[in-house]
């Protein structure tokens, strides 16, 4: 009982697990099904935020997408009858883990594109899985972190760089202090992905609901402050898509995060991060109109190589070598 009602966050404390192991189990498709989901409601980010940041100011434009998205999941959690913890422990771990997670890495990301091309920023921030693999296998080691794993990590980054072009390459090292600052960003998401393990003992739901609110209304003094606000003129296309981004991109997308962490581990949720890239292109071909790339058939090929590589379990590779 006291863990159950743990796990609904109706009265027990946080209780933070001794080991960062996920849960034991066999995969199904329906785990990999989450994670190709997780890729789909991520990688829609991209064009919206292109498109909301039009007619709002980034602080702002992060912050009200944070607390619509708190909103949304809050009302589902009435419906559904749970409640959101109010003990401090919970919501020092909900406050860290968004503070590491989205707020700190999402301002810096925003702020350094000011200075480095988008195809840059891409290559940079698709090195999350390699960062999770180093911190996993030096650090951490809460699972196994594999030869097969970093051989995934690697071809799904080659593929990236496949698809945004190698002439994008060319630009990297004329903005250093900006691009290091994307690099430091894609590592703290890294390390979001390992800490989020401390909070398989709550509903996906309450901790995505926990951290959108408590990171939306961190922002929100910092917004009225800088940007006013109340001066400002949204578009309606810069408004819906700060809706669709916020039910869709943070709410459904932090609360599947959290799925994926304690059904496939850290190194596989990671995996999504290059997912996000071909399926992000065709969302910028649909929503804003752009082209496609001449190279995007051999990075996707590249991509989801190194996607197999790190979601392929190693009892299935044993049995494949095994065979005559």
């Amino acid at each position: 009982m006291l863990k159950r009602r743990a796990r609904t966050g109706v009265t027990a404390p946080a209780k933070v697990p001794t080991s960062l192991t996920p849960a034991p189990g066999a995969r199904s498709w329906r785990d990999y099904a989450l994670l190709l989901a997780l890729a789909c409601c991520w990688s829609s980010t991209y064009p919206l935020t292109k498109i909301g940041l039009g007619s709002i100011p980034p602080v702002t434009f992060i912050s009200a997408r944070s607390l619509v998205a708190a909103a949304f999941l809050l009302i589902v959690l009435c419906v559904r009858g749970i409640r959101i913890p109010t003990d401090l422990k919970a919501w020092k771990l909900f406050a860290f883990q968004q503070t590491i997670n989205s707020t700190i890495p999402f301002l810096v990301i925003t702020w350094s594109q000011q200075y480095v091309p988008a195809s840059n920023t891409v290559v940079l921030a698709s090195t999350t899985p390699i960062f999770a693999f180093l911190i996993t296998s030096l650090i951490t080691r809460h699972e196994p972190a594999t030869l097969l794993k970093l051989a995934g990590a690697i071809l799904g980054l080659a593929g990236t760089i496949v698809i945004v072009g190698l002439d994008a390459l060319r630009g990297f090292g004329s903005e250093i202090i900006a691009e290091i600052a994307i690099l430091l960003a894609t590592i703290s998401f890294a390390c979001a992905t390992i800490f989020g393990l401390r909070l398989s003992d709550y509903d996906p739901m309450v901790v995505a609901a926990g951290s959108l609110l408590f990171g939306g209304t961190v922002l929100l003094p910092v917004a009225l402050i800088v940007d006013h606000p109340w001066t400002l003129h949204p578009t309606p296309q810069a408004l819906v898509a700060t809706v669709t981004m916020g039910i869709f991109s943070s709410a459904f997308g932090l609360m599947l995060f959290y799925m994926c962490l304690t059904r496939l581990g850290t190194l596989t949720t990671n995996a999504q991060g290059y997912l996000r890239i071909p399926i992000g292109v065709a969302l910028s071909v649909i929503l804003l109109g752009e082209s496609v790339p001449s190279n995007l058939a051999l990075g996707l090929l590249l991509v989801m190589a190194g996607v197999a590589a790190m979601t392929v379990p190693a009892e299935a590779v044993k049995r494949w070598l095994r065979r005559p």
